[in-house]
């Protein structure tokens, strides 16, 4: 019987997760998307054309590997048929290779109202997307969503009509100053939609449960696509500037229906420095010229939202955490040819918390506040590594500041990212 490999984020996602599941996939007979909503993605550039996948899993670019979009996933079914649409016009078999999960919950317009309006009255904002994840995982705990299999149930349409009427009082009061929720929440146009988009998806929806359990227990290979990353979990992320739900080990279970013992290797994936979009705490944060170069020079901007990333220094302590949250087994590390740029390179090893010096991680806002990075300097000034066809082929500086993360951190890096394209990532057994 086999076991499912996993790729999570370790920071605060756009690690370049994608890259990673892509080179995985070539051997994988099924690729499954746990968590989170269309307010994440996974960018992959395939003979000159790039893919932004937002609900599909990227893996399914392979051309030979199902993708399965699991119950831990909030989707909004406009976003995911211009995805289908999409991969269509480019040659994928959508219909052989996509599979939707029964249980996955369902993101409606008043959900994304919802959203805009609770980050309107917030005092401090947490920088949502928008995209309406948040509302859809409340309704989900709340027991008050729609999962992809109440399209096809008996009172689908009550049921969702109670819902509309409902969340327009909801909206009104966060934000009583819009006057057009009633007609963007027109009960006949949303049902109308909504019930096409149900028969447009309904050859996909399956029990994909099942169906992951069947496929280990016939040897076959099972790659799951994280989403987001460690620090961004609802539960082990610098609350409340996270996202809503757990993008860590413990999501990529409760997501999918895999049990701890199905889980093989678990990819950590890294950049050589690090980024975040969004509010929150950022200890190694470069709000200088430095932070600026490293933004450029990365291309450090949002796959879905556009917003430029804060950018700094990669930082350990952080590091260390996501690989005790996630159990790790190995390291994935981008972006290697953007840090080789820089003539001298600073790694954050330890946080200096009021005069105490310290190499765990806290979640609390209070310690992040107060914390200051304690560095140590190596040296850059890699130069052009994209043809670099071995890891030792790297100059030596690159392979002593990969060396530096590995002694660290306690685990290998496997994967090295020297370039944008698909082809530019050592692999080390």
């Amino acid at each position: 019987m086999s076991k499912a490999d996993v790729v999570i984020g370790c920071f605060y996602g756009d690690e370049g997760k994608g890259k990673v599941i892509d080179y995985l996939a070539a051997d994988a007979g099924i690729a499954v998307r746990a968590t989170g909503g269309d307010n994440a993605g996974h960018t992959i550039k395939i003979d000159g054309v790039k893919y932004a996948m937002h609900l599909i899993p990227s893996g399914i670019l392979s051309g030979h590997t199902i993708g399965m979009i699991g119950n831990g996933v909030v989707l909004n079914p406009q976003v995911l048929l211009e995805e289908i649409s999409n991969l269509r016009d480019h040659g994928y078999d959508m219909e052989r290779y996509l599979r939707i999960s029964d249980k996955a919950h369902v993101i409606l317009p008043y959900h994304r109202l919802l959203d805009a309006a609770l980050e309107k009255a917030r005092l401090a904002k947490i920088g949502t997307t928008g995209k309406g994840i948040g509302p859809a995982y409340c309704d989900k705990y709340e027991r008050s969503g729609l999962r992809m299999e109440d399209f096809y149930a008996r009172g689908f349409k009550g049921k969702l009509k109670e819902l509309t009427e409902s969340r327009q009082a909801l909206i009104r009061f966060y934000d009583p100053e819009n006057e057009t929720v009633g007609e963007m929440l027109d009960f006949g146009r949303i049902y109308e939609d909504y019930a096409r988009y149900g028969e447009t998806l309904r050859p996909f929806v399956c029990d994909v449960v099942t169906s992951l359990h069947k496929a280990l227990e016939q040897d076959e290979r099972v790659l799951v696509e994280g989403a987001q990353a460690t620090l961004l979990d609802i539960d082990f992320g610098s609350y409340p500037f996270v996202t809503s739900s757990n993008p860590t080990i413990g999501g990529v279970l409760t997501g999918t229906g895999l049990s701890a013992s199905d889980i093989g290797n678990v990819y950590g994936v890294i950049k050589a420095y690090s980024s975040r979009v969004g509010e929150g705490p950022y200890v190694t944060e470069l709000t200088d010229a430095t932070g600026d170069r490293i933004r450029e020079l990365g291309h450090e901007y949002g796959t879905t939202t556009g917003r430029p990333r804060r950018c700094g220094w990669l930082d350990l302590v952080a590091l260390k955490y996501a690989k005790r949250v996630n159990g790790l087994t190995a390291l994935a590390v981008n972006h290697l040819d953007t840090i080789g740029k820089f003539d001298k390179i600073k790694v954050c090893v330890a946080y200096d918390c009021d005069g105490e010096r310290t190499e765990d991680f806290s979640t609390n806002l209070e310690f992040l506040g107060r914390a200051k990075p304690v560095y140590q300097e190596l040296e850059g000034g890699f130069g052009d590594i994209t043809g670099a066809g071995s890891f030792e082929e790297l100059p030596r500086a690159a392979q002593d500041y990969i060396r530096f993360i590995e002694d660290a951190i306690g685990i290998p890096a496997k994967f090295i990212g020297t370039g944008a394209d698909r082809s530019a990532m050592l692999v080390r057994e």
